[in-house]
């Protein structure tokens, strides 16, 4: 080949690359989201595992399942095993909904009075919005057997449904994703730790304001 047609070869492929698209890299950022709904059995998330595995499949649908995903949810001492504390198990943060908003920059300020959470970022995985007190449906208890700080509630002797293996007869704390309540109070307008439910059944959840839903965090 003669080496100016050569050249232009070269040149004319040169320029089709750097206007090709670049292969897509593109991955979720999103670290934080409301399971968009409940895996099935009310309280019965399956224990820990299955409730993070729940939170990993979602984030799955969403191209967000490279990230090591945990269900926000304490757990009382069983056996040999100590207690867990939902705000031990979801990293370090900084986390961001699944329109990008930052929802927390750390695990101290997640449970901090600066804490954004609100009926407008706490999204589910798809970033739709979760219904709440004065909708038509209100969904807005969410599961987390917490204490205000992250940690497990010990004011009765179940707040976790059986460390969320029962879905008859016990009870879990619940939080408000949307941050109101029936009164002022701080309880009311606490996103994880709000009140205690009537039951661990789906019925039960429904009847007390909720749809067995849950907080997932992004741990790395």
């Amino acid at each position: 080949m003669h080496p100016r047609l050569k050249f232009a070869v070269l040149a004319c492929a040169a320029i089709v690359a750097a206007c090709a698209p670049m292969p897509s890299t593109s991955q979720n950022k999103m670290g934080f989201f409301v399971t968009s709904a409940n895996p099935g059995n009310g309280a019965d998330l399956g224990g820990l595992p299955g409730a993070d595995a729940y939170c990993q499949k979602l984030a799955s649908t969403v191209n967000g399942g490279s990230r090591n995903w945990r269900a926000y949810l304490s757990a009382a001492p069983a056996g040999n095993a100590p207690a867990v504390h939902a705000r031990d198990r979801i990293g370090r943060g900084p986390w961001l909904n699944a329109k990008g908003v930052v929802v927390a920059t750390s695990v101290d300020h997640l449970h901090s009075a600066g804490n954004p959470l609100s009926k407008a970022n706490a999204l589910t995985e798809k970033g739709e919005v979760v219904s709440g007190r004065g909708d038509a449906v209100n969904m807005h208890d969410i599961l987390t057997g917490s204490t205000a700080d992250g940690r497990l509630d010990t004011s009765a002797l179940d707040t976790t449904c059986g460390n969320w293996t029962q879905s008859g007869e016990g009870s879990a704390i619940v939080g408000h994703h949307d941050r109101t309540g029936l009164d002022d109070s701080a309880p009311a307008k606490s996103w994880n730790a709000s009140h205690a439910t009537r039951g661990c059944g789906m019925a039960a959840l429904k009847a007390t304001g909720g749809a067995g839903l849950m907080y997932c965090f992004a741990a790395n």
